[in-house]
């Protein structure tokens, strides 16, 4: 003879789910059967068709990948991007390693990286962003203006003090303090290291031959932080220190960037319009391939240390994923493309997203 009584289960999903406790008489023993057990088989509450793709890589562009995963999702709540910022060499290794379905890189990969890879790999660039000089000063409001010249000196170790007569002649009108100047670099494989060395080995022979360029390099001088983070973390908790970043990460720290002088003799800010003049000259000798330096771009009002951050994936993904993704990827050049200069980003020139939009849909599944 058996008894029951309803009961309320939580399930490990989350749902509470309605029951009976069926109490069985067998030999004298009562045995005791949960409306959990009664209910496995019952479908479960979540999508099936809910997807999840993973990415990790760039720093730089973290901000604004994290508003767009965010706003995509809302568009098509069946997918989730889960984006892991680990630095651009991190996530071209994870690539290559096939542990994501896509990784980031402020710099293209090289040569030698795409022949090292398990299968072809397209470059998509997603905006522009600038490469920023910025520094702790207390109790000094005053913007700096800095020559590719001196630039290059700081980061050699030969400027070593704030009071240097080279700062002061570049700006006349300012008094700087008696302090020693502190360079603050990545320590982590990095694209925005890249940028920044690559446009340091344009302007400086020195630098070219004694350090060259890339995601990481033997710095002269300095303490390193790890990602753009990191960098930013130690100049603002260090007075005196001066280092490299992204520009939005000095923004959102409230801290100072410096004008840097380019190539036409002007001494320009990073904002979204420079960075963009910096594009506009570039965009009809751009490769198909999309692999490109657009540092120490010439043109009036260009901003010299600008650059394309890219999503890298493999040429053949598999579906159900690759059309999620290229899904996605379409969201970016229009939706996504609105929405970059509000995080300090500079959307692409209109005629690059036609070709990417292109390059999007050459892009396989299987």
């Amino acid at each position: 003879m058996c008894q029951g009584r309803q009961a309320f289960v939580l399930l490990a999903n989350g749902t509470l789910l309605k029951g009976i406790f069926m109490k069985l008489r067998i030999r004298n023993c009562l045995v005791a059967l949960t409306a959990a057990a009664l209910l496995a088989h019952l479908p479960s509450t979540g999508r099936a068709e809910d997807l999840l793709i993973t990415g990790a890589g760039a720093t730089f562009p973290f901000p604004l990948y994290s508003k767009w995963f965010s706003d995509f999702q809302k568009a098509d709540p069946t997918t989730k991007i889960n984006y892991q910022s680990i630095g651009s060499g991190g996530g071209i290794r994870q690539l290559q390693e096939k542990t994501v379905d896509f990784g980031a890189s402020d710099a293209p990969m090289t040569d030698e990286q795409m022949a090292k890879s398990p299968a072809p790999v397209v470059h998509l660039p997603m905006v522009l962003g600038a490469v920023v000089i910025t520094y702790s000063l207390p109790d000094f409001n005053s913007d700096v203006k800095i020559s590719p010249e001196l630039l290059s000196d700081m980061f050699l170790g030969k400027i070593t003090n704030w009071n240097d007569p080279r700062i002061s002649s570049l700006n006349p009108t300012l008094k700087f303090p008696n302090k020693p100047l502190l360079i603050v670099h990545r320590s982590d494989g990095s694209g925005t290291t890249a940028i920044f060395t690559d446009y340091l080995a344009k302007v400086s022979p020195e630098w070219k031959e004694k350090v060259g360029s890339g995601a990481a390099v033997k710095w002269p001088t300095g303490l390193g932080g790890k990602g753009n983070e990191g960098v930013t973390g130690i100049i603002k908790q260090t007075p005196g220190a001066i280092g490299y970043t992204e520009l939005t990460y000095a923004l959102a720290n409230q801290m100072p960037v410096a004008s840097l002088k380019n190539q036409s003799g002007e001494f320009v800010k990073p904002s979204v319009e420079s960075v963009t003049a910096a594009a506009a000259g570039s965009v009809k000798v751009i490769p198909e391939d999309f692999r490109v330096s657009i540092t120490n771009s010439v043109g009036k009002g260009a901003y010299p240390i600008s650059g394309f951050t890219y999503i890298l994936v493999f040429q053949t993904m598999k579906n159900p994923k690759a059309q999620a993704f290229k899904k996605f990827l379409d969201w970016s050049m229009g939706e996504g493309q609105k929405s970059a200069p509000s995080l300090h980003y500079s959307p692409l020139p209109k005629e690059l997203v036609a070709k990417v939009q292109k390059r999007i849909g050459e892009l396989k599944a299987e």
